[in-house]
C-alpha cells in the first residue's frame, strides 16, 4: 500500500507542470484570437513570407563557392564543439587528452592553410579564382 502511495506521489510534479503548460497555451491562443488583428489583404493568403507578394522566381542559381564556404563553416563549427567538449573534461583527459587536442587543432590548421593556399576561401569580387576565370574568358574572346 505504501509503495503505491510513493509511486503516485512522484507523478504529481509532472502532472502539475503539464496542467500549467496546457493552461498557459490555451490562454495564449485565446488572447491572440481576441486581441489579434483581423485583415484580409490581397497577399494575406499567400504562402511566401507572411503576406508579402512574391517577386520573380524562387529558383536562383548560386555559385558552388557559397556551398563550399558553408561546408567549411560546418567543419570548423564542429571543431569548436569538440574543443569545448575537451575543455569541459580537461582534468579527466590529462596530458594525453591535451596532446590529442593539440594534434586535432594542428590538423585543422594545416587544412585551413591548404584551403587558403588553393584559393578555396576566395569567392568575393576580388577573389583570385574569379580573377583567373575572368582572365581566361578574356583570352578566349
Amino acid at each position: 500500500m505504501q509503495e503505491n502511495a510513493l509511486q503516485n506521489e512522484s507523478y504529481w510534479p509532472i502532472l502539475a507542470y503539464a496542467a500549467i503548460v496546457l493552461v498557459a497555451v490555451t490562454a495564449i491562443l485565446i488572447l491572440s484570437y481576441l486581441l489579434g488583428q483581423r485583415h484580409a489583404e490581397k497577399a494575406t493568403g499567400e504562402v511566401f513570407e507572411s503576406g508579402i507578394m512574391p517577386t520573380g522566381s524562387a529558383r536562383l542559381h548560386f555559385s558552388s563557392d557559397f556551398y563550399l564556404i558553408a561546408m567549411f563553416f560546418v567543419i570548423f563549427d564542429l571543431e569548436t564543439a569538440f574543443i569545448v567538449a575537451w575543455a569541459i573534461g580537461y582534468e579527466e583527459a590529462g596530458w594525453p587528452g591535451f596532446i590529442g587536442a593539440l594534434v586535432f587543432v594542428g590538423i585543422l590548421l594545416v587544412v585551413l592553410a591548404y584551403e587558403w593556399s588553393t584559393g578555396a576561401l576566395d569567392y568575393g569580387p576580388k577573389g583570385r579564382k574569379i580573377l583567373k576565370a575572368l582572365k581566361k574568358r578574356k583570352q578566349k574572346k
